[in-house]
C-alpha cells in the first residue's frame, strides 16, 4: 500500500536517509537544507572523475568521457588561476554554443571558486557589452562567433579572451583553447564555503537589461538533491509509471535546450555529471535530428519547454524512428496544453509525460508532476516536495484559502541569493526569504499546483481575468493547430482583448471562422481571441525556447501582423 504525500515526503527526507534534512539557518533565515550535501560544487565534479571510462559528452562525432572531461576541466582551472590569475570571487564569462567546452568551462570556473558568467548566445554586441560590464568578468571563454560579436568590448574592458573551436586566426593576445590548454596540469584547489557565489545567469528581461540572478553553491547542490528526492517522492507516494516493454537501457539525457538556461544547466547538465550519466548535445533544436540521435544514442530522458515535446511527437518522420528507449519525455517553462498529455503517452511506448514548474531562481526546481498522476491531472504542474514550500498570497502577501488564485510564492535552499548589483530588484523580488514567482495560480486540496498565468501577462477584458494557458489549451485540441501564442491587445472599451497567433500544422489550414466555431464550445466566450493572426511561419520565441508575447502583442498594435477580428 503506498503512502499519502505527505507521509512519502517524510520517509524520504526523515532521519538516517540519504536526502535527510535538518534545520539550518541561511543568510539570516532559518529553513530545512540537506544534512548530507556537499560542502561545494567543486566536490562533485571532482568526484565525477570516478566514474571512470562511461561515456560523458556526446556532439556529432565527437565522445569525451568522464576521464577525458575530467583532464580538461582540470588544465583549464589551472590556466585560470596559473596564467589568468582567477582568484576565488572572479566572474568568469562563457558565451558559446552548447558545445562539450561550455561543459567543462562551467566546471572549471566554479571549482576553482570563481562565479560562471552564462551569456545568452543569441545576445547582440549591445548585450553582451552590458553582461560584461555588469558582471565585472575579468576572463570571457567564448567560441568564434561569440568573439567576433564581443571582440571589441573585451578589448575596452581588458577582459582576458580563451576561444574555443576557433574557424580563423585570432589577434594577438587573444588565446585558442587547443594550444594553450595545459593538459596534465593538476587542479589547483580552492577554499569554497556552501553559501559562497557559484554562478550568475540572466534572465530574460521583458522590459529594459536583464537580471543577473545569483546562485550559491548550496542553492544548486539543494536543487539537483531535491530532484533525485522527489523521484523517490513520487513513487513512495503511488504515482505510477509504464511498465517497461523491452530491455532496460542506462539512464542517458539529450541536451536540448541552452546551457545558458537554468533548464539545460542543473536538472539536465548537472544530473549527469553528478549520477555518471550521457550527455547527448544537439547543435541546434531540429525535431527528426532529436528522433535520430534518440535511437542512435538511446536516450531516455527528453528534457526541454513544452513546444519541443509538441514539435518531437507530431514530427512527421516520428514513425521512422524507434524511441523506445524513452522513459520521460517533457520539462518545464510554460504551462503545456492537455492534449499534449495524452499524446505523449500514447505515442512514445514507454515514455512517460512529464512537467516541471521551476524558473532561474529556483535552480528550475518546483512542483512536478508525471505518469498516473499526469493522466488524472492534466493542466497542473504538480505538487512540491521537500524542501520546498509553495505558498499562494494575494495582493497584500496574505495566503489565500485553498483553490482561490493569486501569486504563487517559493521557499528553500534552492533559490537564489539575489540579482547582482541589483539590491532594488532583489528586494521585490525576495521577501524574507521567500520567492515572488510572479505567476498566477492556485493550489488545490491536495496539494497540486495550477499555474493560471503571469501577473503581467494576464488579460483584463472588461473586468474578467483571463488566462493566456487555459485559452491556449483549448486552442492546442484543434487538430490543424502548430504553435499558438495568447496575448492581450489594448482596447479602448474593454481596456484589453484577446488576441492569438497561430501557426497551424504543415499541409493543414485554419481560418479565424473556423477557430471561432471550434472555440465556441470550449471556454466562455469572452476568453475566446477577438483578434486572430494565422502566421506562416513558426512563432518568435527566445532562446529558452518561450513565445515572444510582448513582441507579437506589439506587431498587432502596429498593423505589422494583420489581424481577423471578430
Amino acid at each position: 500500500m503506498s503512502m499519502t504525500f505527505l507521509e512519502a515526503n517524510a520517509a524520504v527526507t526523515g532521519p538516517g536517509q540519504i536526502f535527510e534534512l535538518i534545520d539550518a539557518e541561511v543568510r539570516g533565515v532559518k529553513m530545512k537544507v540537506f544534512k548530507n550535501a556537499p560542502a561545494h560544487l567543486g566536490q562533485l565534479f571532482a568526484g565525477a572523475r570516478g566514474h571512470g571510462d562511461k561515456p560523458f559528452l556526446v556532439y556529432e562525432n565527437e565522445t569525451y568521457t568522464f576521464a577525458q572531461a575530467s583532464d580538461r576541466i582540470d588544465a583549464l582551472a589551472s590556466l585560470l588561476v596559473n596564467t589568468y590569475g582567477v582568484k576565488k570571487g572572479d566572474r568568469v564569462a562563457v558565451a558559446m554554443r552548447n558545445f562539450p567546452e561550455w561543459v567543462m568551462s562551467f566546471a572549471a570556473i566554479i571549482s576553482v571558486g570563481a562565479i560562471n558568467v552564462s551569456m545568452n548566445s543569441w545576445w547582440t554586441e549591445d548585450e553582451m557589452d552590458f553582461a560584461l560590464e555588469d558582471s565585472g568578468a575579468t576572463v570571457l571563454i567564448c567560441d568564434q562567433q561569440r568573439f567576433d560579436i564581443g571582440a571589441a568590448s573585451c578589448v575596452k574592458k581588458n577582459v582576458k579572451v580563451l576561444v574555443v573551436r576557433a574557424e580563423k586566426p585570432l589577434p594577438a593576445g587573444v588565446d585558442k583553447w587547443e594550444e594553450v590548454l595545459p593538459l596534465g596540469d593538476k587542479h589547483p584547489g580552492a577554499d569554497i564555503s556552501p553559501d559562497d557565489d557559484a554562478t550568475i545567469l540572466y534572465t530574460s528581461g521583458t522590459t529594459g537589461r536583464p537580471k543577473g540572478a545569483v546562485s550559491t553553491h548550496r542553492a544548486i547542490i539543494s536543487s539537483i538533491m531535491a530532484f533525485s528526492a522527489r523521484n523517490n517522492v513520487f513513487l513512495m507516494s503511488g504515482t505510477k509509471l509504464k511498465e517497461v516493454d523491452g530491455p532496460e537501457v542506462p539512464t542517458s539525457f539529450i541536451l536540448i535546450v541552452p546551457l545558458f538556461h537554468v533548464t539545460g544547466c542543473v536538472p539536465v547538465m548537472m544530473s549527469c555529471f553528478v549520477a555518471g550519466l550521457k550527455l547527448a548535445i544537439m547543435y541546434k533544436w531540429d525535431p527528426e535530428k532529436a528522433l535520430e540521435m534518440i535511437e542512435r544514442e538511446k536516450i531516455t530522458n527528453f528534457v526541454g519547454v513544452p513546444t519541443q515535446s509538441w514539435d518531437l511527437v507530431n514530427s512527421p518522420a516520428f514513425e521512422k524512428y524507434d524511441t523506445s528507449s524513452l522513459r520521460a519525455v517533457g520539462g518545464g517553462g510554460a504551462p503545456s496544453p492537455t492534449s499534449l498529455v495524452g499524446k505523449v503517452n500514447d505515442k512514445v511506448k514507454n515514455g512517460n509525460p512529464q512537467l516541471g514548474y521551476g524558473m532561474t531562481e529556483t535552480n528550475a526546481f518546483g512542483p512536478a508532476i508525471t505518469g498516473s498522476d499526469y493522466l488524472s491531472h492534466p493542466t497542473s504542474t504538480g505538487r512540491a516536495t521537500w524542501p520546498m514550500i509553495v505558498e499562494v498570497r494575494d495582493e497584500n502577501l496574505k495566503p489565500v484559502p485553498t483553490g482561490q488564485s493569486g501569486e504563487i510564492w517559493f521557499f528553500g535552499p534552492m533559490l537564489i541569493r539575489g540579482y547582482w548589483n541589483r539590491p532594488d530588484a532583489t528586494a521585490e523580488t525576495i521577501v524574507d526569504g521567500w520567492l515572488r514567482s510572479g505567476d498566477l495560480g492556485r493550489l488545490d486540496a491536495d496539494g497540486y499546483v495550477y499555474v493560471e498565468d503571469r501577473v503581467k501577462d494576464m488579460i483584463l477584458r472588461a473586468g474578467e481575468n483571463v488566462y493566456g494557458a487555459e485559452v491556449e489549451s483549448a486552442i492546442y485540441e484543434h487538430p490543424a493547430v502548430h504553435e499558438a501564442a495568447v496575448f492581450g491587445v489594448p482596447h479602448e472599451r474593454l481596456g484589453e482583448e484577446v488576441g492569438v497567433a497561430i501557426l497551424p500544422n504543415d499541409g493543414m489550414t485554419l481560418t479565424p471562422e473556423e477557430l471561432w466555431a471550434f472555440l465556441d464550445a470550449k471556454i466562455a466566450k469572452f476568453k475566446i481571441p477577438t483578434q486572430v493572426v494565422i502566421m506562416t511561419e513558426p512563432l518568435p520565441r527566445n532562446a529558452a525556447g518561450k513565445f515572444l508575447k510582448r513582441e507579437l502583442q506589439q506587431k498587432v498594435v502596429k498593423g505589422e501582423l494583420k489581424a481577423s477580428s471578430r
